[in-house]
């Protein structure tokens, strides 16, 4: 499952220059001027796993694989977008088939790099942007709740469902609050996701800092931290600017930058192991001489479950899955050792994933 995230925020915060060092590409283009912008760039970017090397190692894999994540970078957003004001609402059509949004907020002071409001409030930046999605989505309700109480009225079940999971978003978004404040039973999640709402979508504030800022962040960006703690939401400290020349460097040539700046890694690690943790995602491998490669499943997934990201024949026909933990395939150099040492186990289809499992799946179509 390849996780998509949305990058959005209010026009000259970094969000172009952040998903061109993300991306390693330049296909963003990134000026100092509102609706830079207008097409949404699309970027898919490899998930970096150190894991993975290690086990390629002891397999003598000839290819690594890693687990993909997309990031969409959307036209900034301006306040009244949901009315038509600068580009309008017809980008927000872009974040609804995502899995998450990253909210960039500007975090820096600089004076020659413009900003719409005409102030630095990262708080503010984030207020306008949830205000633009909320509106977008209480109008989007209003208008489809009307049928659908004509059809629950009918005795329609499904419709009658329906519509209580839509009035449950409209009492937060009509009280201020984003859909994801909502309670919403477990057993109604799959309906709520099908509602596509902008504001139900995971967030994670992304604070976009000056240089000297990287390492331990500023004000601003304690400000946002803080935001995050109150919303349920994630909040990571990043400098796009450094982002964007780290990734032009070679490997070694990365790591030599980021220790001179108190770095330990990459700001694209922090950002998706917070996107993950969002989520509730986690990553297990299967290695051998062709590949070593990482999948991406929820945590909590049954054997079965992560069969099935391989190829739906592998969850239908799942008879069992052997199974090392990673620390004990690099202790006992692979799977043979591992069998030896009795630490290769077999799992049947209750077996819950954990995250770092090797595993080799058994089954019969």
């Amino acid at each position: 499952m390849a996780l998509k995230v949305a990058i959005v925020g209010l026009p000259n915060v970094g969000k172009s220059t952040l998903f061109n060092a993300l991306t390693q590409t330049a296909t963003a283009q990134a000026a100092n001027y509102p609706f830079c912008t207008i097409e949404p760039n699309v970027g898919d970017v490899a998930v970096p796993e150190a894991r993975l090397d290690a086990l390629a190692e002891i397999a003598g894999s000839r290819e690594i694989i890693p687990a993909r994540i997309n990031f969409v970078d959307v036209a900034g957003l301006v306040r009244g977008a949901a009315q038509g004001e600068g580009l309008g609402n017809q980008f927000l059509a872009n974040i609804r088939d995502c899995d998450a949004v990253a909210f960039v907020s500007r975090c820096f002071v600089n004076d020659d790099i413009t900003h719409v409001e005409g102030r630095i409030d990262p708080i503010s930046d984030l207020d306008i942007i949830e205000t633009e999605l909320m509106l977008a989505d209480l109008e989007s309700l209003e208008k489809r709740v009307v049928n659908l109480e004509k059809r629950a009225k009918t005795g329609d079940k499904e419709s009658a469902a329906t519509l209580g999971l839509m009035n449950l978003a409209l009492a937060q978004l009509r009280e201020g609050r984003p859909a994801r404040a909502a309670q919403v039973p477990a057993s109604e999640e799959k309906g709520w996701r099908m509602l596509q709402l902008l504001t139900a979508k995971p967030a994670l504030y992304v604070c976009n800092v000056d240089e000297g800022s990287a390492a331990e962040g500023n004000a601003f960006s304690g400000q946002v931290a803080e935001r995050a703690a109150r919303d349920n939401a994630k909040s990571v400290v990043i400098s796009a600017q450094i982002e964007s020349e780290i990734a032009l460097l070679d490997r070694e040539e990365r790591a030599e930058f980021l220790e001179t700046l108190g770095l330990h890694e990459p700001g694209l690690n922090r950002m998706i192991r917070e996107a993950y943790a969002l989520l509730g995602l986690q990553t297990y491998f299967t290695a051998g001489p062709k590949e070593a490669r990482a999948w991406t499943i929820p945590v909590g997934a049954s054997a079965p479950q992560a069969a099935g990201v391989i190829h739906t024949d592998f969850e239908k026909g799942f008879i069992r899955a052997e199974t090392i933990a990673f620390e004990d395939y690099v202790k006992f150099r692979g799977e043979a050792g591992a069998r030896d040492a009795g630490r290769l186990r077999s799992e049947g289809k209750e077996y819950l994933v954990k995250d770092g499992d090797v595993m080799n799946f058994r089954f019969n179509v």
